[in-house]
């Protein structure tokens, strides 16, 4: 069965750094791109950074450019953020995604992990 298995949350002061892991398995991992969500408290669902199938091709979110670095290693079926230089309004539940993006731009077939919670906080 599918399983997407995030891990790496915790507990980081202002300024610090924290790294992400989403091990997938039960489909094509190669075949989807790969997506991190988070929702903090209080606030909707947000798309923090994405990346293509074959890693080539990477978005993020306005208010993590330049902090966070999406990556994928195909070979081992697993997706990373790298996040840098965290604040406050970082903390929330962060979400992996794997969904196939249609020519039309939809994100189809989605598939979630349970989330990771990490908080900004001194």
């Amino acid at each position: 069965q599918v399983q997407l298995v995030e891990s790496g949350g915790g507990l980081v002061q202002p300024g610090g750094s924290l790294r992400l892991s989403c091990a997938a398995s039960g489909f094509t991992f190669s075949q989807y791109t790969m997506s991190w969500y988070r929702q903090g408290p209080g606030k909707e669902r947000e798309l923090v950074a994405r990346i293509s199938n074959t890693g080539g091709n990477t978005i993020y979110g306005d208010s993590v450019k330049g902090r966070f670095t999406i990556s994928r290693d195909n070979a081992k079926n697993t997706v990373y953020l790298q996040m840098n230089s965290l604040k406050p309004d970082d903390t929330a539940v962060y979400y992996c995604n794997a969904a196939i993006r249609l020519i039309s731009g939809l994100m189809a077939n989605n598939y979630w992990g349970q989330g990771t919670q990490v908080t900004v906080s001194s």
